[in-house]
């Protein structure tokens, strides 16, 4: 990888969090390029990084957002797109390199599935789209010869431990939890707690979703699905503990015994970084992890009778065919219902519980039966 050829990035979820992050990793990179940004409906933030960025094309999902767009970068070099047909046939250029899936949610799916149809390398951040159709992507990527390459803190961790390893050889792999900002609560207290609380991750910064995911301990639950399909395991392979600290990223246990851990600061800057440029390590200027400042480092496991999301993840998973899908969908219904004040916390894994004991099961569904699968636990959670 030279500055003469640099790696063309096309972001899908350009707008959120880890598309935020991504454009921060591209900007200190002499070996990045910003090629395309696709957002939802966020046109404002949109412009700013067009405008800082000067992409090929830009993307808004929303269509009604495309006349302001379109205004605003219209003595731009920039290709000016709207709506999600516009987004899968700009995925298709053969200028784009490698396809950053960080939209949030099971919309970011459709995208996914169709950068791999096009034989387009993805950085995945979207969990939700192995969550959801892990078998469909599994089998295409295979079809494609397209590489997956997580960009998910733990599952990078486990991506890096592996590299020069067989997968054969894994005898079980430990995603570590930070156990969110209600770790050591009994079950009496979580059903007081506010969604101001539940916002206040204490190591990670991201999105709305995603700490609200991480509070319940369901984005642990969506993680175990995510790494049965990457690394290819069973349920009974993927064992997770709670490390506060947020210092070990997660850990590999060989079939000889041995334990490879990835460990640094928590800042998804480093593992989104790392996917980008993979297989090359390119330097950083990222803060360094110092042990002398982390003397000690603890381990414990998860509260299932207080965190119940994570062992519905699990059932979830045993159980196979259209359920991850419900469970994903019935959770995203909840969390929103909760940051708009109609739930309180305690009652999203209850939602959740009884949409996969009403939802109609289906062993082996293809992609249509998975998107109504995704609307009728939708429709189960909100009537729940």
């Amino acid at each position: 990888m030279n500055s003469l050829d640099k790696r063309k990035i096309a972001i899908v979820g350009s707008t959120g969090s880890i598309g935020t992050q991504a454009l921060q990793v591209i900007k200190e990179s002499n070996y990045l390029q910003a090629e395309i940004l696709i957002a939802n409906s966020n046109v404002d933030l949109l412009i700013q990084q067009a405008i800082a960025f000067e992409p090929n094309a830009v993307v808004i999902i929303d269509k009604s957002k495309y006349h302001v767009l379109s205004e605003a970068l219209k003595n731009k070099p920039i290709k000016v797109f709207a709506g999600e047909e516009s987004a899968h046939q700009i995925l298709e250029w053969e200028s784009v390199d490698i396809v950053l899936a960080a939209a949030v949610g099971f919309a970011g799916l459709s995208t996914t599935i169709h950068a791999i149809k096009n034989k387009k390398h993805i950085a995945l951040a979207n969990k939700e789209s192995l969550v959801v159709a892990g078998h469909l992507i599994d089998k295409l990527s295979l079809e494609n010869n397209v590489s997956i390459i997580p960009v998910d803190s733990e599952h990078s961790a486990i991506f890096q431990c592996l590299q020069g390893e067989g997968l054969s050889t894994i005898e079980k792999i430990i995603l570590t939890a930070s156990g969110g900002p209600f770790r050591g609560y009994t079950s009496e207290q979580i059903k007081n707690v506010t969604k101001e609380q539940a916002l206040k991750h204490p190591n990670w910064k991201m999105g709305n979703k995603i700490t609200i995911d991480s509070a319940t301990l369901m984005n642990k639950g969506l993680e175990v699905i995510e790494a049965k399909w990457l690394f290819h395991l069973q349920p009974h392979q993927i064992e997770v503990i709670v490390h506060p600290q947020s210092i070990i990223h997660s850990m590999v246990q060989f079939n000889d015994g041995s334990i490879k851990a990835q460990m640094g600061l928590p800042d998804m800057k480093l593992p989104i970084h790392y996917a980008l440029h993979y297989p090359i390590r390119v330097k950083t200027n990222f803060p360094r992890f110092d042990f002398i400042n982390y003397p000690q480092l603890t381990f414990y496991p998860p509260d299932l009778k207080t965190f119940p999301c994570l062992e519905l993840a699990y059932e979830a998973l045993k159980k196979g065919g259209n359920m991850p899908c419900a469970l994903n969908a019935a959770n995203e219904k909840a969390v929103e219902l909760f940051l708009n004040d109609k739930i309180k916390f305690y009652q999203i894994p209850e939602i959740i519980s009884k949409t996969l004991h009403k939802i109609n099961y289906i062993t082996q569904p293809d992609l249509n039966e998975l998107y109504q699968t995704h609307q009728e636990a939708l429709k189960l959670a909100e009537d729940l």
